[in-house]
Parts: structure tokens; C-alpha cells; sequence
């Protein structure tokens, strides 16, 4: 599933945190999610770019991720807080434990799941493992990139730049998706992502990965929740909390467990 040659993995993740720094969706977050203190588990939580201002706002937050290198940028953020925790896991096939108030699938994570299982049901799944995960009354936020026209995202051709520049081993890259594509009727959006290294050393590195992901509609998610247990208490199309529509770019969903 990770396919990334190691030390392409380590370039992504020290150009992650190098480029992914707004924090608009971050105190989206922390205002609906509401004063601390909360119990809380984010999925996929990556470098620690929700994770760490979770805990520093006074929740106890635990973050689960599959990706090594993300993880190791954590504790320099984390340093002095007792109430933050993380730790490799496959999502999709681990155990998340159980009695949190609140879980978080955010930074567009049900979009990105990496799995070998058809996506659609490894979405779902997601779902019902967060139900299982909180304590009756919890609540699952969910940010997740949306449009009622998916064609206008993925039906490119050519190259789409997501990252460029020089990691803290001094090797330099670029990372482009190339020809998405998607389909309406299947709803999976398919490219390449294509890494083009030169090593400190100058050795020069190529890899091309095909990736698949499954665009979930409106109404599956609902139908995903509502299966679950969950009643949707809050909706909003973007970070200024306007109602999903045409012109709006995300879905974020604040969703209560019966």
C-alpha cells in the first residue's frame, strides 16, 4: 500500500510539513469541537498538524497513523504536554480502543485513504470503526473536500505540482500527480503520482506509483453515518460555516452517536 521507496517517504514527509501550514482548518476544528476537556482520537494525524493544537487547546488527544516518518515529526511539536499520545497503526485493519468523546477524520483523510480494499467500503468501514470507538452521545468530525462536480478536480491532463524542494538531508525533489482522470459512474478518481529526486550525493531517483481513490457523494456519506448510528448535528460547505452548495469546496460534518 505504501509503496514509496524509503527515502522518497522521508521527502514527503519533511515537504508535508514544510508546505502544509494554514491553520484555518484547524480552528474550524477547535470551534465546533468546543471547550476542553475532551477525550479525543484523530485518524491519520500525520505529522501532528491537528494532533498537537488539540492537546495544547486542553483536550487529551491520541493520533494513530501508518506512516513512520509523519509520526517522528511529532515530538519536538509535543514537547511539555502530558496529554497527547500517538502511534503507528493501519487504520483500516487495527483496533482503535474505545471511550472517546470525540473522533476526528480530517485534512481530507476519508478522501485519502490508503487501502487494498475496494474504497467505497473502506470509507465506510472508517465510519462504523469511529461509532465503535466513542462512548454513547460522542461526536465524529468529519473535513472532507467536496464539489457536486467532481469532473472539474480530477479530469486533467498533464502535470499538477503538489510539492517541490530540499529535505533535511539535503535531497531535492518534486512529487506531481499526473493525468487524473475520473469516472462518473464508478466515482473513482485515478492518476499517477510521479517523484523525481536528486540525492545529496547526486544520485538521481525516479519512482511512479498509479493510485486510486474512491469521491464519495453527499448521500453516501450520509447513508454511511446514518448506518452507523450517528444524526448529523451540524453542516457546513466551507470554513465560514455556509451551507453545502454549488459554490462551496468542503463537507464538514459534525455528526452525534445515538
Amino acid at each position: 500500500m505504501f509503496t514509496e521507496e524509503k527515502i522518497i517517504s522521508k521527502w514527503i514527509a519533511d515537504m508535508y510539513d514544510a508546505s502544509e501550514t494554514g491553520v484555518e482548518d484547524v480552528e474550524f476544528a477547535l470551534s465546533v469541537i468546543g471547550d476542553a476537556p475532551k477525550k479525543i482520537l484523530e485518524i491519520a494525524c500525520g505529522s501532528g498538524r491537528i494532533l498537537v493544537p488539540l492537546a495544547r487547546a486542553g483536550h487529551f488527544a491520541t493520533g494513530l497513523d501508518l506512516d513512520e516518518d509523519m509520526l517522528k515529526k511529532i515530538p519536538p511539536k509535543a514537547d511539555g504536554l502530558q496529554n497527547i499520545c500517538w502511534r503507528k497503526s493501519d487504520v483500516i485493519r487495527d483496533d482503535w480502543g474505545t471511550g472517546y468523546d470525540v473522533v476526528v477524520l480530517a485534512a481530507n483523510f476519508l478522501f485519502n485513504i490508503v487501502t487494498d480494499m475496494d474504497y467505497d467500503r473502506a470509507q465506510a468501514l472508517v465510519i462504523r470503526k469511529a461509532a465503535d470507538a466513542l462512548s454513547p452521545g460522542g461526536n465524529l468530525y468529519i473535513d472532507y473536500g467536496y464539489t457536486f462536480y467532481p469532473e472539474d478536480w480530477f479530469d486533467k491532463s498533464g502535470e499538477n505540482v503538489i510539492w517541490q524542494g530540499t529535505d533535511s538531508s539535503g535531497n531535492t525533489g518534486k512529487m506531481v500527480l499526473h493525468s487524473s482522470t475520473f469516472d462518473r459512474k464508478t466515482q473513482l478518481v485515478r492518476f499517477t503520482r510521479c517523484f523525481a529526486l536528486t540525492l545529496a550525493n547526486g544520485t538521481e531517483i525516479r519512482q511512479e506509483i498509479p493510485s486510486v481513490r474512491h469521491f464519495a457523494t453527499l448521500r453516501q456519506i450520509h447513508e454511511w453515518l446514518d448506518s452507523a448510528g450517528f444524526v448529523v448535528e451540524e453542516e457546513y460547505g466551507d470554513y465560514k460555516r455556509n451551507p453545502v452548495s454549488e459554490a462551496t469546496n468542503r463537507l464538514i460534518l459534525w455528526a452525534k452517536k445515538k
